[in-house]
């Protein structure tokens, strides 16, 4: 019963690709597959050092880097990241997390990874958006892993946004901006940790060092969903 409702509420309210509007095809999910083959592929992942651990590189050691694609402030691909992010749409980037985990889980990256935790917000701009994107991404990979979801990370304090700072600008202004609680439930395993986009990695890193501090023998691994071009 519940196959022939979905299919005939997808009748009357057919799933469209977020990139081209064509109607999606059975099987498909957010993006058709003209466009998912036209997607910006990082391939990173593939690579044991690669464009996340460059962005990454500091005191922290970090184990598996992954992003699925470059992020193009101009392009369709970008704007579905910005949907989900500000425009009221997050199940759209769990919608997103269950295909690249999916893409991910196939070539082993999930292996021995214990628990996931996302970048969170201060209470104040969870507040003001009405939710935390990374809690959607994070529920997309355990969709597809069956990895848990851990709340070990906390803002410490409210930021306003980066997106126009410098590379030294946003690691000087991410400096002391989360910490890691209860460190027991972290000691000796491997955390992913996640984000939407990475730009500079400043905001990442800065998780990475907390959980690194008060977690000493934690492995980590990081992944975004899309990671920009820095010219």
């Amino acid at each position: 019963m519940k196959r022939i409702f979905s299919h005939i509420l997808n009748l009357i309210y057919p799933n469209l690709c977020e990139i081209c509007g064509r109607r999606l095809a059975p099987g498909e999910e957010v993006m058709c597959l003209h466009c998912s083959y036209g997607l910006p592929h990082t391939k990173a992942h593939e690579s044991s050092f690669n464009v996340v651990h460059e962005r990454l590189a500091g005191t922290t050691p970090v184990d598996r880097g992954a992003g699925w694609f470059y992020y193009y402030r101009e392009s369709p691909y970008a704007a579905m990241i910005h949907r989900g992010k500000y425009n009221g749409h997050p199940e759209l980037l769990r919608a997103l997390a269950r295909k690249y985990a999916r893409e991910l889980d196939r070539d082993g990256f999930f292996e021995g990874i214990d628990v996931i935790l996302g970048v969170p917000l201060h209470p104040l701009k969870l507040m003001m958006r009405g939710y935390n994107q990374t809690d959607y991404i994070a529920k997309g990979i355990r969709d597809v892993t069956g990895i848990r979801i851990g709340r070990n990370l906390k803002a410490a304090r409210f930021r306003k946004t980066q997106t126009r700072k410098g590379v030294f600008s946003r690691w000087l202004n991410s400096k002391g901006d989360y910490v890691a609680k209860n460190p027991g439930e972290l000691a000796g395993k491997h955390v992913l940790v996640i984000d939407d986009v990475l730009t500079t990695g400043a905001t990442l890193l800065t998780c990475c060092n907390a959980i690194h501090q008060a977690a000493p023998s934690a492995r980590i691994s990081v992944l975004a969903l899309a990671v920009t071009k820095l010219s």
